[in-house]
């Protein structure tokens, strides 16, 4: 379980991005800190993701990636029809 704990980072910045993370921060509402969290995790969780997809797909041609994805989506069963609730009316389907 993480630590609820905070604990403090103190980071040197260029001048010009400390204007962009206050003037976005601002723009979106937030204090500098809570937009440099959100910024800091949401770039970890890009590298997380794209390293967990070339640790899996890394030797593998798009190719092969699409022929394996078929053969699991042919293992699903089709159905005729969709449940009621997963229709659009005609208005909400033309927007």
């Amino acid at each position: 379980m993480a630590n609820k704990k905070s604990n403090v980072l103190t980071i040197r910045v260029p001048h010009d991005l400390k204007d962009r993370i206050e003037k976005t921060a601002h723009k979106q509402g937030v204090s500098m800190n809570q937009f440099a969290i959100y910024a800091l995790a949401r770039e970890i969780s890009e590298l997380e993701t794209a390293s967990f997809l070339r640790d899996q797909y890394g030797d593998k041609t798009p190719k092969e990636i699409y022929q394996n994805f078929d053969k699991v989506m042919n293992k699903v069963s089709k159905k005729k029809r969709k449940p009621d609730w997963d229709k659009l009316d005609s208005q909400e389907s033309n927007l």
